[in-house]
């Protein structure tokens, strides 16, 4: 396949068309809304952070990154974000579990495999006194199975916590980002998402919690694993889905998951999609160097290497607020940004390169990620964030956690706004197309 360069321009001009942005696609089974999490169209409703600002929710979001790649980063099997519901950079999806329906507002998550919801009766910090807490009844569902134990089901469950049997039934136990710890039954139940009903779909029914976590209305694993959504939908759908991450300026507006090949708009622009091994659950990707404006950062091969022996590279992530790269990567980008634009430099929170805004930062170098047979340009506004409070535009990615794991690049949610993204794991391709996510 011939090099292709995409070209991810500025997408700002919306259609000023009177329509309900915050209506769910429930007229479409392929297409589902992805909601900020402080979007006014969150079903869940968060409390408004101290500061509304653009800059200073995402400089908040970005500060519990930390947790999130140490989890990804770990040896066992990949755990998803280690933060509050409330203070990460996540998206929900509506989705209803049982029958009757009991409807959840899930945090969509693509490095994470088992999709799993507080229940009744969970005991410890299950979030019992937040007012957005949200638990599943199994007995209020005609069609709750509880997995029994030993069973080829419940040998599926990931070996980061193990599973165990009690009374015959599928329990197991799961560490969740640094800080928290929960244990769970394995039950099967139907599930519905964007008006399509799943039968016998299994997940993890929270039965109790330790650390402030767990997401107060469960979580919708999209991993690669054979529990993960998508494994436990294949014939559906595949192996396909899309989705189009919207900006958090726009907290009136939301995005969308497609599910399957059907209907997906034409990516002319793609890169293989890699299975790493060592953390078979991450979506990996051949990120070869990187550009800032016209000039080729000098980066050593060795630093953005795909390697199946210790997990290495580089990977998409939903659930990182901000772009990281390993320090030296993040080293000879940062200089390479300094040495186009004016300082002096400061900090400013997860910031490090923060310069002032005196309108130069409209004239700041783009940035290009160079994969494999794909050049993907990004927008000004998807590499720099303006401070709300004081004349600065800030770089808005980041170096990652410096620990022992520190081996992966992570491309985040800031960078992927306004595009959608394709993943196919059939046939092992992730594709790029513009599109006005809000």
């Amino acid at each position: 396949m011939a090099t292709s360069t995409f070209l991810f321009l500025s997408l700002l001009l919306c259609s000023a068309v009177a329509v309900d942005h915050c209506s769910p696609s429930t007229d479409d089974p392929t297409r589902i809304s992805v909601i900020p999490i402080y979007s006014k169209c969150s079903p869940i409703s968060p409390p408004p952070p101290p500061s509304s600002s653009h800059f200073d929710t995402v400089n908040r979001l970005a500060a519990n990154d930390h947790a999130r790649l140490a989890s990804l980063a770990e040896g066992d099997v990949p755990i998803a974000a280690g933060q509050k519901l409330f203070n990460v950079g996540n998206y929900v999806v509506r989705v209803s579990l049982g029958n009757p329906n009991q409807t959840f507002a899930m945090v969509l998550d693509i490095s994470n495999d088992v999709t799993f919801v507080p229940c009744s009766r969970c005991s410890g910090d299950c979030s019992a006194a937040n007012p957005n807490a949200a638990f599943f009844s199994p007995n209020a569902s005609g069609s709750y199975w509880s997995v029994d134990c030993p069973s080829d089901l419940c040998s599926l469950v990931p070996n980061g916590g193990g599973h165990t049997c009690a009374a015959g039934k599928c329990r197991y136990k799961q560490s969740y980002g640094g800080d928290s710890r929960f244990a769970a039954n394995l039950g099967t139940d139907w599930l519905a998402i964007g008006g399509r009903y799943i039968p016998g779909f299994a997940f993890g029914c929270v039965a109790s919690v330790s650390g402030g976590s767990v997401p107060a209305q469960g979580l919708l694993g999209f991993g690669r694993g054979p529990l993960s959504f998508l494994g436990q939908t294949e014939p559906a759908y595949s192996g396909v889905f899309s989705y189009c991450l919207p900006s958090f300026r726009s907290s009136s507006f939301s995005g969308s998951l497609r599910l399957g090949p059907k209907d997906q708009p034409g990516f002319t622009s793609t890169t293989t999609l890699l299975r790493n091994p060592r953390r078979p659950s991450l979506y990996y990707v051949n990120l070869t160097g990187v550009s800032v404006g016209p000039v080729k950062v000098p980066i050593r091969s060795d630093s953005l290497a795909f390697d199946p022996r210790n997990g290495a590279g580089t990977i998409i992530d939903s659930g990182t607020m901000i772009t990281r790269f390993v320090g030296p990567v993040y080293a000879a980008i940062r200089k390479a940004f300094r040495k186009q634009v004016k300082g002096p430099f400061s900090s400013l929170g997860a910031f490090d390169t923060c310069f002032p805004a005196n309108g130069q930062e409209a004239e700041a170098p783009s940035f290009t990620f160079h994969f494999e047979e794909l050049d993907l340009v990004l927008a000004v506004e998807n590499t720099l964030i303006r401070s709300s409070g004081r004349p600065l535009a800030c770089l808005s990615v980041a170096a990652a956690p410096n620990n022992v794991n520190s081996v992966l690049n992570v491309i985040a949610n800031l960078q992927q706004e306004n595009l959608r993204i394709l993943f196919d794991v059939k046939n092992s391709v992730v594709g790029f197309a513009g599109e006005v996510c809000n």
